[in-house]
């Protein structure tokens, strides 16, 4: 903070224009402005979250000081009141019409005023920040409130809360309550601020429905000693009995969930249209390549496919349409390894040229009868060669797509117009994502095709009863996806019935299926009366929110008069909830003697933007005096229990391919790893867990995740503390990655920076292993023989190890166990 004098002008506003508000909470400290309290209190009822973040301030100085609060927001988000109290004098906001408000933003603009601004801080989310100053010895409560519905994709819900005091805090708590009459299936926590000595801060409680998550370091333990920075998401999902899906009624309004269980998939025809163009060489070209070859081996054998690429000319792999058999999805892949990045972006014939295919082979019944037919486009560019009016392209491929078939839009980096692709997604039912560049673009590309990888329904339809419902939202769709949801929402009539009744009806493979459910209104009312849990009226409010979320996607494929009455639609219902949305701006009167205005405007998808990238890892620094060769760290320590050695060091000479490390079926570890013997270093290594279905694959460069086909990256030396059923994961600052749980094999994995450096592999509680433990690691915690040692050289020892003899040799080496910078161990090395 930096002091600022009392002025003598008139009261002045804060301006907070198109605000689309996951927490980030931070009151800045500077000079002696500090945080005595920071309070998150966040409700999720039937997947709707209502978050309230309380900050409270003093001014501990003896002049007049700046306090400024930043918050970061889910991009879905839509804030709903901000408010500051200050020396007991409340000031809130107030949500009026954006043109309400623009005489006060130009204004404020003219004098180049421009704090307060809302920016994009990362891939989910945007930071608002307001500053106000403060008197002597005076105190400031800051409150922001937001809400959002919780999003259902491959099977989870996420709610992610930013924390960044960026200062000690006397009083920190954070608590989160979720009620889901369905029941919780699973429920699980993950943390990057988190640490070991932090971990009895964190309480879970949880019943069938209901869920209480609190954080409250405490002082005395000394857990408000540092300063947290850092990320808490909460990821659950709930059960699904009613295959017609949940109807869930409060206060006069209803929610339909809808994510049927158990239907096969249906076949798809998808073609990947890749773009080529010279802006693509180097890193994208290599992870599209990359994410291209892991997709392709997710086909299903009846599904059909082919690839498109276009720089400025198009080529197609195949003239037709081709069965994902084993042979062709292996030529696929060869393909798609050579794929080269060259010269301009035809995008408006790469797509007709897709369509054109699709077309082909449906007109010579190729295409079999109730499959699914989807177009991904992937590129990085604006269109530069053939057609390049993105109006006249957006023209064409809704013409040549004629409802048929459904488009999905990547833009890669930030050289793309997003509004451009959005349009183009949105015109032919599919949607666009965003490809950040970063380490894990990869990842990103194949997570977004396992969203649509799977379809289970087609032309779902939502009926109810005419003498029941009203205002009811979107109630047609032409996609369902497994993992997903489809959610409905409407008001009850006046003189409804006692009991609201749905049919949902769709289209499987080869045939029509109805769906039936219904719901009693008086026992649905019944559930929502416990107000720990549940905030007022949250169904109307949830209506609200996705009513106007839909009318604002709607309104990007619309033009003229439907567009416009979309729009008035939706900022009519903005008003009517106080949402800061795209149509609206909500306005904070500040105290007498402020010398300026903040405008904050809700940043947009554009192009030309750049996040911070994952940073790059650096080469050690030192002299270079003729010196002994250091000791190095061998790639494998191996801790034997009940051995009179111990410790084993393993080194690996000899390496063809991934090797499967070690596999113990009874606890359901295998641990496989690609070595590569010129670098002597782990490539990668693979941890999985088989009986929770979980993947843990380390590189150099991060640590992946993946459950129930979701992909989560993690930076190496970022804090990590992951809580579910059967599994704690953590990672500390020296990058140190266990995997734990109780009566297991603790498996640890480290980015070893020190001499011999390169990804390295420790276990712990070893002696849990049982009897059937195997494989190149494995079989050293089966029955092993040390033989004495030999009258020449005591030094060196033979170890024999399920009938096979080792040559073992006494030698120095650096424990890399405890993290860099190593300790010198002396121990027994094996070569392999």
């Amino acid at each position: 903070m930096k002091a600022s004098g009392l002025g003598c002008t008139c009261g002045i506003t804060l301006v907070l224009l198109s605000l689309l508000a996951v927490l980030h909470a931070t009151t800045a400290q500077k000079n002696d402005i500090s945080i005595y309290s920071f309070t998150v209190d966040s409700k999720v009822s039937s997947r709707f979250a209502h978050t309230v973040v309380t900050s409270r301030v003093v001014n501990r100085a003896e002049t007049v000081q700046e306090a400024t609060f930043q918050v970061e927001l889910p991009k879905r988000a839509f804030i709903t009141n901000f408010s500051m109290i200050i020396e007991g004098v409340t000031y809130p906001g107030n949500i009026k019409e954006k043109a309400a408000a623009q005489e006060q933003y130009s204004a404020a603009v003219a004098r180049g005023e421009s704090a307060g601004l809302v920016k994009a801080t990362g891939r989910k989310t945007e930071q608002f920040q307001v500053s106000v100053n403060v008197a002597p010895a005076a105190k400031v409560t800051f409150e922001l409130v937001y809400e959002e519905l919780l999003k259902r994709q491959l099977g989870v819900y996420e709610l992610l809360l930013k924390v960044q005091p960026q200062q000690l805090v006397k009083h920190l708590q954070m608590d989160i309550h979720i009620f889901e009459p369905q029941g919780i299936s699973f429920l699980k926590t993950e943390s990057t601020f988190m640490t070991s000595e932090l971990a009895n801060a964190l309480t879970i409680s949880q019943n069938k429905t209901k869920a209480h998550i609190q954080f409250k370091p405490q002082k005395t333990a000394g857990q408000l000693d540092k300063v947290l920075d850092g990320n808490f998401i909460v990821r659950y999902d709930v059960n699904r009995t009613l295959s017609g899906g949940s109807i869930q009624i409060e206060n006069g309004y209803f929610v339909h969930y809808f994510a049927p269980e158990g239907l096969p998939t249906i076949p798809k025809n998808v073609i990947f249209v890749i773009d080529k163009s010279g802006s693509m060489s180097g890193r994208k070209i290599q992870q599209t390549r990359e994410a291209l070859i892991k997709i392709l081996d997710d086909l299903k054998p009846n599904d059909q496919f082919n690839l498109i690429s276009f720089s400025g000319d198009v080529t197609h792999w195949k003239p037709l349409l081709v069965p994902a058999s084993p042979e062709n999805v292996d030529q696929a892949k060869r393909y798609a390894a050579n794929i080269e990045a060259h010269g301009g972006t035809n995008i408006n014939d790469a797509m007709l040229t897709a369509v054109r295919l699709l077309q082909s082979a449906n007109q010579k019944e190729l295409l079999s009868d109730g499959s699914v037919s989807l177009i991904i486009l992937l590129t990085d560019g604006d269109p530069t060669v053939g057609e390049t009016s993105p109006a006249r392209i957006q023209k064409n491929v809704q013409k040549a797509i004629d409802g048929q078939y459904s488009l999905f839009c990547l833009g890669f980096g930030f050289d793309v117009s997003y509004v451009f692709l959005e349009k183009l997604a949105l015109d032919n039912g599919g949607l666009a994502r965003r490809i950040y560049e970063d380490s894990d673009s990869a990842l990103q590309l194949q997570d977004f095709y396992q969203e649509v990888a799977n379809p289970l329904l087609t032309a779902v339809t939502f009926e109810y009863p005419d003498n029941a419902v009203d205002k009811v939202s979107q109630d047609n769709f032409r996609l369902l996806f497994k993992g997903s949801e489809i959610v409905v929402v409407g008001k009850l009539r006046d003189q409804s019935p006692d009991v609201l009744s749905a049919k949902v009806r769709g289209q499987l493979h080869m045939q029509n299926i109805t769906f039936q459910t219904e719901s009693s209104v008086a026992e649905q009312e019944k559930e929502f009366q416990s107000p720990k849990y549940i905030f007022h009226s949250f169904m109307e409010r949830l209506w609200a929110y996705l009513t106007i979320q839909q009318l604002l996607e709607q309104m990007v494929s619309a033009s003229g008069a439907e567009k416009q009455a979309l729009e008035t639609r939706a900022l009519n219902l903005s008003l009517s909830y106080s949402f800061v949305t795209p149509l609206t701006s909500m306005v904070v009167t500040k105290p007498e003697g402020e010398q300026r205005s903040e405008v904050a405007e809700k940043p947009v998808e554009t192009s030309h933007h750049s996040f911070s990238r994952f940073p790059p890892t650096l080469p050690a620094l030192g002299s270079t005096p003729v010196v002994p060769a250091p000791i190095q760290a061998p790639p494998v320590i191996l801790m034997l229990p009940g051995q009179s050695v111990n410790r084993l060091c393993v080194d690996i000479k000899h390496s063809q391919g991934p090797m499967k490390l070690l596999s113990d079926p009874d606890q359901g570890i295998e641990v496989t790893g690609q070595y590569e013997t010129e670098k002597a270093q782990f490539s990668w290594i693979e941890v999985t867990l088989k009986n929770l279905q979980l993947q843990v694959r380390a590189s150099p460069e991060h640590v992946v995740v993946t459950q129930n086909r979701r992909n989560s990256a993690y930076k190496w030396k970022e804090t990590l503390f992951s809580m579910m059923p059967g599994l704690n994961m953590t990672m500390d600052k020296t990058g140190l990655l266990l995997l734990s749980s109780a009566d297991k094999v603790t498996v640890g994995l480290l980015p070893w920076d020190g001499p011999g450096e390169g990804l390295r592999l420790l276990l712990r509680d070893t002696d849990r292993f049982s009897s059937h433990v195997n494989g190149t690691l494995g079989q050293f915690y089966q029955d092993v023989l040390w033989g004495p040692p030999t009258e020449a050289d005591d030094s060196k020892r033979t170890l024999r190890v399920q009938g096979r003899d080792y040559s073992a040799t006494r030698l120095v080496k650096l424990d890399y166990q405890e993290g860099s910078p190593g300790t010198e161990i002396s121990c027994w090395s094996v070569e392999l």
